[in-house]
């Protein structure tokens, strides 16, 4: 691997399609991993849509918190099925006890979160950065991030509402930094387009 293929490597983004709470309120923040889906058999299982990039830390007498309200629940038993999870909770014990949680978000605590190699960040750790050229010019606020085939595009809004597409790409994402709310970048030819 090229050392070029590394540095894109270390600064790969894990994702958390949803978050909740606020970390500047010392309020506790939640983040999704899963959306619950459809009852399956007799004995309380969901099929639930994974929305982690660590489904392995799902297991058994794990606590999570269930819909906005962010209410507690305990895994009773969780394995594998298609594309997602069949997931059953403690206190659930019969298909019409889970009718009623379709659709419902399951969320960890951010603070319960796997650390992540250097270089590497979540979703929500960028969001909300200030966006600033290498030649000193504020671009706005990363306010979205978009998952390509080749690579994740982020989507920095200004003030003004105008909007610009960056490729997270070594060549134009120079610096991540968390401390200051900062995401350095170069601007490629045509990325303004003009």
């Amino acid at each position: 691997m090229s050392s070029r293929r590394r540095r894109a490597a270390r600064r790969r983004i894990k994702q958390n399609k949803g978050t909740t709470g606020s970390f500047s309120t010392g309020e506790p923040v939640f983040l999704a991993v899963g959306r619950l889906q459809r009852p399956h058999g007799l004995r309380g299982e969901l099929l639930m849509t994974v929305l982690t990039d660590f489904p392995e830390r799902l297991t058994p007498e794990q606590q999570l918190y269930l819909g906005e309200e962010h209410q507690p629940i305990l895994i009773r038993s969780v394995r594998g099925h298609a594309k997602g999870l069949l997931i059953a909770f403690e206190g659930y014990a019969a298909r019409q006890d889970v009718e009623n949680l379709r659709g419902q978000m399951l969320y960890v605590r951010a603070d319960d979160r796997p650390m992540l190699p250097e270089g590497e960040y979540y979703h929500h750790q960028l969001l909300g950065l200030r966006v600033v050229t290498d030649d000193q010019r504020e671009l706005g606020v990363l306010a979205q991030i978009l998952e390509t085939g080749a690579n994740d595009v982020y989507l920095v809004r200004a003030e003004d509402g105008g909007e610009v597409l960056l490729p997270a790409t070594d060549e134009v994402i120079l610096a991540i930094d968390l401390e200051n709310k900062e995401l350095r970048v170069h601007l490629l030819p045509g990325l303004l387009g003009g």
